[in-house]
């Protein structure tokens, strides 16, 4: 059957042309590197010219009398894009009067508005020069507080809710003072609480709103998701914040439903290619050292039953297994220089996959540490505990974690002799007395 002939190869001349109009606009001879360019250095120039012009002032003076909704929030979205630029952000964040107006406006009952003073916020805040600055600014204003938790906690904005989740992350994560102030904050018993209910637990609101939030914005914004899960974890790494968590059991057994529903029915599933992970590990390391934490100081608690062991055990050894998929290289080393493998050996060095995989193994080691004979008979029935899935285990705990396999193992010794002998031999520095 003929075929078409193929086309001439092209010639060095039309390699470079084509090469060149790679970055061209459509048909013309415009770069985009070059529009971007002066795209960029125009924008500059108008914030600069506003600046010049004290548009800020003026701003401020509208925003302080002004009630139209659209006008307050066309003026802070002007700022916010002014104060991209690092000259003027400092100027911004020095004026105090106008860093007065710009957090009275966090009190607006306006969606809009309250998103693009957040957005501003965040850029001030992202500003290593002057985050300071708006920190002290937002712990001497306590209403900012009672500000955040109410659009948490009832907004269904789901833009709103991931600018307000991700300024409070960057505070938290700024300052410590901060976020201890604001989980004691929702501690407080009210003054007109009678004085025999003064010895009822507190209600730590921080937690509660986060929580609200984070099923909002969980099925519409990964991101999202992903901002309140590491906010859960910042307040993990203080007493008062694992507290606030699990001292109240509602909150802590909310808490822990979420976050369970999230990594045994919804993140790394087993019929998810394992490269979901590398889009998943920063989200799965907040929730899986949250749970580690609520894990560890609650284990009388009636939401930790011992059956909810398996399924966790299993995703975290699918995470596990998967993080070594990613990480392994092209057995071919004719391929060694390839792209493929040059992305594997980044992939190896992931600091992020190091972290999941550092807090995997600490939860995976404490929940090992709690099971009975019962619960491992069940989960070899159920296959949570398969030869495969002990091998990988044990890959990763060992040597660090070596007291808690060996301890697994003579369990195993009871329920299936012939597993615990082959996974033996596998690791001969195991040695059980049996």
């Amino acid at each position: 059957m003929d075929r078409n002939p193929s086309p001439p190869p092209l010639s060095g001349d039309e390699d470079k042309e084509e090469a060149a109009g790679g970055d061209c606009i459509g048909s013309t001879v415009y770069s985009k590197h070059w529009l971007f360019g002066v795209l960029s250095r125009l924008i500059q120039d108008v914030a600069l010219f506003l600046q010049e012009f004290n548009a800020p002032d003026i701003f401020m003076g509208v925003l302080a009398k002004s009630r139209c909704p659209r006008l307050r929030e066309i003026c802070v979205g002007i700022l916010g894009n002014m104060a991209c630029f690092q000259e003027i952000c400092l100027s911004i964040s020095s004026d105090k009067n106008l860093g007065q107006v710009l957090l009275h406006c966090l009190y607006d009952s306006d969606p809009p508005t309250l998103l693009e003073t957040s957005r501003l916020l965040l850029t001030c805040l992202s500003q290593s020069e002057v985050a300071s600055i708006w920190v002290e600014r937002i712990r001497e204003h306590p209403a900012i507080y009672d500000s955040m938790c109410f659009i948490m906690s009832s907004s269904t904005n789901v833009d709103l809710l991931v600018k307000v989740g991700e300024v409070v992350d960057k505070l938290f994560d700024l300052d410590e003072k901060l976020m201890l102030e604001w989980i004691r904050n929702g501690a407080l018993q009210p003054l007109d609480q009678p004085q025999e209910d003064s010895e009822e637990q507190p209600v730590f609101r921080i937690v509660p709103c986060v929580l609200e939030a984070a099923k909002q914005v969980r099925s519409e914004n990964p991101e999202g998701l992903d901002v309140y899960m590491h906010i859960l974890q910042l307040l993990t790494t203080v007493d008062d914040g694992i507290q606030a968590i699990v001292q109240n059991p509602d909150t802590g057994k909310d808490t822990w439903n979420l976050l369970f529903d999230l990594v045994c029915h919804e993140f790394c599933q087993s019929d998810d290619p394992p490269i979901i992970l590398q889009e998943q590990k920063t989200v799965l390391a907040s929730v899986f050292s949250v749970l580690s934490a609520i894990y560890a100081s609650q284990a009388e608690q009636e939401y930790l039953k011992i059956e909810k062991d398996l399924p966790l055990i299993d995703s975290l050894i699918r995470v596990l297994q998967n993080m070594e998929h990613c990480q392994k290289k092209p057995e071919n080393s004719a391929e060694s220089n390839t792209e493929e493998t040059k992305k594997s050996d980044l992939t190896q060095d992931d600091f992020h996959l190091k972290i999941l995989k550092d807090i995997s193994c600490e939860f995976l080691s404490n929940i090992f540490q709690v099971l009975t004979k019962e619960t491992v008979a069940q989960g070899l029935k159920e296959g949570q505990l398969s030869k495969q899935k002990c091998s990988c285990a044990f890959e990763n705990l060992l040597p660090f974690y070596s007291p808690v396999v060996e301890d697994f193992l003579k369990i195993l010794h009871e329920v299936d002799k012939t597993l615990a002998g082959n996974l033996e031999e596998s690791f001969p520095s195991l040695k059980v007395q049996t």
